[in-house]
């Protein structure tokens, strides 16, 4: 059939070619030529001229003429207002965008847009009325829209939107609906002052009465459900502040459990009882069999990447199972921690009959590699920098790949990872290591060393908070120990010398963290066992916990406890090899330098320990005065650490000053930066317990880790 649209394009195009052609000038009547020729040119290319904030590609993409090819007086004004609506919503209020014809040697035209930007708009503060109950840095804290500051350029959250706002509204709204304020009503209006070139954003709020959660009941009308069970699903304790997220996690939660049991229709709502005088909300959680509809198809859409199967597997139900929203609430979590998509909607429609339910999950794919090259310094390994290529999801298979070269002032490392995350179908990940690690000799170290070696491992998970992870391979490393300098010739080992080891071991990780990335309740714990043969005979253990708990609602300040202990055990007999004892060092205790804590030889020459204890406790708060969106922390804290036990000691004699006293104690203050780069930590330290011949350090730089 053909298409009248393409058609009546195609003969315009051809049109306005032929108005140049001879046929014109020689008197043949062709009809329309001269409207076609002083309306529509076609165009050769779109040019842009002064634009800053957005690049050629991002403007091209928003103008039509480039993509018609044909040029218009009508089109060309849209295009100007296309692109003055981007810099618009983007802050630049003052921007002014004019259009300009070129003609080209080829009879077509070229169009040019000129771009001044002028000087974009900022929020220059943002003002809360009416809240006696939070402050308004935690409210500022809530919100999407950021006040201008010193990273503003870098950031871009400064810039006011009117549709964001409308969504600031609700999260401020939100934010008091899960403090004990379900009735709180926010109004914001903004204003924006020319002298200025700013914006002033006021918020208005009536935060009501505070509400506690009063009596908590469970009803169900389902015989054999086990309503116990549900109990450890409640997370609307008596007298606990008012929360809604808290009231609809645990109706989820709750469907959730009871499906479990095998009632997957069952219905949970919850009816609640306000008692004002007292201010409280009792609760009574219906448990009641639902209506019985199945899913009858799965469509997934928007996956150009990744395969279907990476999706459809993160569902715990399939095509022609119950349908149960608790657990299309839990895929849509699962598919989103995958980290492939930037967006992940899921919507229904009837099925072909009224007992029948189809799913659709939309989803927008981002980018899953990444290769680049970073640079850093830290006071125990100098300067340091990594080129490293990482794919998170290989292929569209969900599969992780990563390859990297790293270097630092005394050593080089080449690493190889590769992780399938469903073997064999199972909820088990398998995984292979490779790495090659050079190690130079130093007055530090005494001696060198070159590591090959790799491994395989599986994750299990035992349960939502735990799972196992079980390893075994192989590693070979020579050393090299060649300097001249008779100070510095190791009494440890050998030139040449050669250790080959082959281990295998387990590790059983919880994770009972609300936030991994940004802890403030929960506790995160590890315990490891390794045993390490060929040349060694060793078992190597070791234990490390970390509890988060929140000292003041809404102030975001955060304390956490910390504990570590570990011990090699020779299995023969014999003594431990200082190459496998362990090298407390600042992650241990701050304070003191990297392979300055512990035991050496009296010829400086650092042996390291075969077991070691450190406790830690550290209170994070935020910096006032400094936006929450500068990423900027500050930590009081205070560590000590029991260091004992001596690994063999070659020809060397041990040096009586190095562990005059087992037990060393720091205190100090950080800065902590959530960087681009990664988290950040700067720590002041002041050493109160130390052997003689420590060496301490009152400034260090190093990776913020959970343990």
């Amino acid at each position: 059939m053909i298409n009248p649209t393409k058609l009546m394009r195609g003969a315009v195009s051809v049109i306005a070619i032929m108005g140049a052609s001879p046929m014109v000038g020689a008197g043949v009547p062709v009809l329309g030529v001269a409207i076609a020729q002083a309306q529509e040119q076609l165009v050769g290319s779109v040019l842009f001229e002064g634009n800053r904030r957005f690049s050629d590609t991002q403007l091209l993409a928003m103008v039509d003429v480039s993509a018609s090819g044909i040029y218009t007086q009508q089109r060309v004004a849209a295009d100007v207002e296309s692109i003055r609506q981007a810099y618009d919503r983007d802050g630049f209020l003052g921007v002014t965008v004019t259009s300009r014809t070129e003609a080209t040697a080829d009879g077509r035209v070229r169009v040019i847009f000129q771009v001044n930007e002028g000087e974009r708009a900022g929020i220059a503060a943002i003002n809360f009325t009416g809240n006696n109950a939070i402050s308004s840095g935690n409210l500022k804290g809530a919100m999407l829209t950021k006040e201008t500051g010193i990273l503003s350029w870098l950031l871009r959250d400064d810039t006011y939107d009117e549709r964001k706002l409308a969504v600031d509204r609700e999260r401020v709204r939100q934010y008091y609906a899960n403090r004990g304020y379900p009735d709180a009503q926010v109004n914001a209006v903004a204003e924006y002052e020319a002298a200025r070139n700013a914006y002033f954003i006021n918020f208005t709020i009536n935060e009501g009465q505070r509400y506690e959660f009063g009596n908590i009941g469970i009803e169900t009308s389902i015989n054999g459900l086990n309503t116990e069970v549900l109990r450890s699903s409640v997370q609307t304790g008596q007298g606990a502040q008012y929360s809604a997220t808290n009231l609809q996690k645990t109706i989820e939660d709750m469907s959730y459990e009871a499906a479990t049991q095998g009632y997957s229709f069952a219905d949970v709502r919850a009816r609640l009882d306000r008692d004002v005088a007292t201010g409280t909300f009792n609760v009574t959680y219906l448990v009641d069999e639902g209506a019985r509809i199945y899913v009858e198809r799965v469509n997934i859409t928007g996956n150009t990447k990744t395969r279907d199967f990476v999706i459809r597997r993160e569902l715990e139900f399939g095509e022609g199972d119950p349908f149960n929203r608790s657990m299309v609430v839990r895929g849509r979590e699962a598919i989103q921690d995958l980290g492939y998509f930037s967006a992940v909607e899921v919507t229904t429609a009837p099925g072909s009959s009224a007992d029948k339910v189809v799913l659709n999950i939309n989803v927008t794919e981002t980018s899953t590699g990444e290769y680049g090259a970073s640079a850093g310094y830290s006071t125990s390994d100098g300067i340091l920098g990594e080129v490293s290529l990482t794919e998170r999801n290989f292929l569209g298979r969900g599969q992780y790949l990563r390859a990297a070269i790293g270097a630092t002032q005394s050593g080089r490392t080449f690493d190889f990872s590769f992780t399938e995350p469903r073997f064999m179908g199972l909820k088990v990940s398998a995984g292979v290591d490779a790495y090659h690690r050079i190690s130079d000799e130093t007055t530090t170290t005494f001696y060198g060393s070159q590591s090959t070696g790799g491994q395989l491992r599986f994750g299990v998970p035992i349960t939502s908070a735990l799972t196992a992870s079980l390893y075994g391979g192989y590693e070979r490393k020579t050393i090299t120990d060649e300097k001249d300098n008779p100070q510095f010739k190791s009494s440890l080992v050998e030139n040449g010398q050669e250790f080959n080891k082959a281990f295998i071991g387990y590790t059983l990780t919880w994770n009972g963290l609300d936030d991994t990335k940004d802890p403030t309740k929960g506790l995160y714990a590890t315990f490891s066992q390794q045993y390490i043969g060929w040349d060694h005979n060793l078992l190597k253990s070791e234990a490390r916990a970390r509890y988060f708990v929140p000292l003041l609602d809404d102030s975001g300040i955060i304390a956490s406890v910390r504990g570590q202990a570990g011990v090699v055990n020779s299995m023969d007999g014999g003594s431990v090899h200082a190459v496998e004892a362990f090298m407390p060092g600042p992650n241990l205790i701050r304070g003191f330098e990297g392979r300055g804590v512990g035991p050496r030889l009296t010829t400086g020459e650092y042996l390291g320990a075969t077991m070691y204890a450190a406790a830690s406790a550290e209170i994070e708060f935020p910096i006032p005065a400094l936006p929450e969106s500068y990423g900027l922390t500050g930590a009081l804290w205070a560590d000590a650490a029991w260091i004992d036990g001596l690994p063999g000691q070659g020809t060397g004699t041990l040096d009586p000053a190095s562990q005059d006293t087992p037990l060393r104690t720091s205190v100090g203050a950080s800065l902590i930066w959530d960087s681009p780069f990664g988290p950040l930590r700067g720590d002041v330290s002041h050493v109160f317990n130390k052997s003689t011949a420590d060496r301490t350090q009152v400034f260090q730089i190093t990776l913020q880790t959970l343990l």
